[in-house]
């Protein structure tokens, strides 16, 4: 994983780090991978305006509250990842919750109640438990995460994330031996989700999402409260959504309300409606199609007619250094 350390006023916007200053970096990481991520580089919070054009969300509580610790930063490398400006990321959004266009989720998701939320969290666990936002954070600091989302159908952004690594709220719960997969549940609000109340809709509400537990424990796996140095925006998200930057977009699952350890591999959404489509893992993998289109290149949002901006897909969405050890052995193709 790549460090910076300097503030956010030191580091601007279309700023990446060279490859010799990343291999250096994964050097010392090395070196301090076993002190835990918390103990690593504290440093100073910035507010959201100073990020450009970031409207203001709310600040409840349990989120104002930890904008005042300090939490340090990891960010993308290489020359295509330029932060996706505020207005594309939440205005050009998959949330089928609030609909089938790309907007959405921003005319819609306004409608959507995120105070109080509550997550569940049950299975084979020591600790189960019904927690509220600040129960589910405990004294975890917040950090920020500048990743790369891809999606599967083959455009992508660069979004700078807050949250805590999902591996923190799985611990503290005592997973037990028999714990082999995550499984993650959507809000079920059909009055508040013009989605669910479609006849014409191919998922079966609730909208569900898994891991295996290497997955969801990997240090890159976050669970996301912000964006931009705010709240997460409702068609984000809010109040608590997944980001696993490796995998394809729809991995990340939005306003989740329930966390469950399972023995088995769960049955998740898009699978379920063609699995020759739509695979449990969905790594991004440039080498292997989806049936009715490329996945060799993408188009990096903004973007319009007369520039395409489009680039070449990575493998893993260039984290292999850090995941690929993950499916070591495993045929890709078969198991995508």
């Amino acid at each position: 994983m790549l460090i910076k350390t300097r503030k956010r006023h030191q580091i601007g916007e279309n700023e990446v780090t060279s490859e010799s200053v990343y291999h250096a970096r994964r050097h010392f990481m090395a070196g301090v991978a076993g002190l835990g991520m918390a103990a690593v580089l504290p440093r100073s919070v910035w507010a959201a305006s100073e990020y450009d054009n970031v409207e203001q969300g709310s600040r409840p509580d349990w989120f104002a509250s930890r904008l005042d610790n300090t939490h340090w930063k990891a960010v993308t490398a290489g020359e295509n990842d330029k932060l996706t400006p505020f207005n594309d990321a939440t205005h050009y959004n998959n949330f089928f919750e609030f609909g089938t266009s790309k907007d959405d989720p921003y005319k819609h998701a306004g409608a959507m109640t995120t105070e109080p939320w509550t997550i569940e969290v049950d299975g084979e666990v020591g600790k189960p438990g019904t927690l509220d936002m600040n129960q589910l954070l405990g004294e975890q600091q917040l950090e920020e995460r500048i990743y790369r989302l891809r999606c599967v159908e083959a455009w992508s952004m660069v979004i700078p994330w807050l949250g805590v690594p999902l591996s923190a709220i799985l611990k503290r719960a005592e997973p037990t031996s028999d714990a082999k997969y995550v499984r993650f549940q959507t809000l079920m609000r059909p009055e508040e989700m013009p989605g669910q109340r479609s006849r014409f809709g191919l998922i079966d509400w609730p909208y569900q999402e898994g891991l295996r537990m290497d997955e969801a424990m990997h240090p890159l796996t976050l669970l996301s409260v912000g964006m931009y140095g705010r709240i997460l925006p409702n068609q984000n998200g809010a109040p608590v959504r997944l980001v696993v930057p490796w995998k394809y977009g729809f991995k990340s699952i939005k306003s989740i309300v329930r966390i469950s350890l399972v023995k088995e591999q769960p049955p998740t959404a898009w699978p379920t409606i063609n699995a020759n489509e739509y695979g449990f893992y969905s790594n991004v993998n440039p080498d292997v199609d989806h049936p009715r289109w490329s996945q060799a290149r993408e188009r990096r949002l903004p973007n319009s007619l007369f520039s395409p901006n489009m680039i070449d897909t990575q493998m893993f969405n260039g984290y292999g250094d850090e995941v690929a050890s993950l499916y070591k052995g495993m045929d890709l193709r078969k198991y995508f």
